[in-house]
């Protein structure tokens, strides 16, 4: 795919990723751009997050190759289409893909070749507390949740799979040390004020 490396950001849910991304879009508007991932899962309100596509439409663009990841959790089916990179990509923004570690492993055997930024809680107490404020979960699904953060935390540590890991304890600080991130790998250009 051609146009700007991409950065794949990774973590469990919980860890502040949303939150980071949204303060690095606002701040650098017009230099990255947000690829919307699909998934078959009606949203109960407005998601900006991900658009509706029904589960056999999903399936079919799999097994066309219209995807660059893909994965199942909470028997719904989550993808990074590759129209969705490209039209980012075709407006010479960088574009920023927010996935899972599924997603990343699927992403590593592609040829997108991006920057890999893993956003990781200070604690598994921290994160629980975090999920539970939300108060969007039931406790079936924030169980679910804390199991996959559990192996998301464990995959971090594994050398060669991020380019750089954040611990997001506090949010100012983690913001800079993921905008230094970004300029220290390749983006001199973007981050002068």
């Amino acid at each position: 795919m051609a146009g700007p490396r991409p950065v794949v950001f990774s973590g469990p849910s919980g860890a502040g990723k949303s939150t980071l991304l949204k303060k690095l879009l606002g701040e650098f508007d017009g230099i990255f751009g947000f690829s919307v991932s699909l998934c078959n899962r009606v949203c109960n309100v407005v998601c900006s997050d991900y658009h509706y596509v029904k589960r056999e439409d999903m399936q079919a663009g799999i097994a066309n190759g219209d995807f660059i990841e893909s994965a199942e959790f909470s028997g719904n089916i989550y993808g990074t289409s590759k129209a969705a990179v490209q039209a980012v990509q075709a407006q010479n923004l960088i574009c920023i893909l927010d996935i899972d570690m599924q997603g990343v492993k699927s992403i590593k055997k592609t040829n997108l070749n991006p920057i890999y930024i893993s956003i990781q809680p200070p604690s598994m107490d921290v994160l629980e507390k975090r999920l539970r404020a939300r108060k969007t979960e039931t406790e079936e699904s924030l169980q679910k949740r804390l199991q996959a953060a559990l192996i998301e935390v464990e995959f971090s540590k594994e050398a060669g799979q991020f380019d750089v890991v954040i611990v997001n304890d506090n949010l100012d600080e983690a913001y800079e040390k993921l905008k230094a991130a970004l300029l220290q790998v390749t983006f001199t250009s973007c981050f002068h004020s």
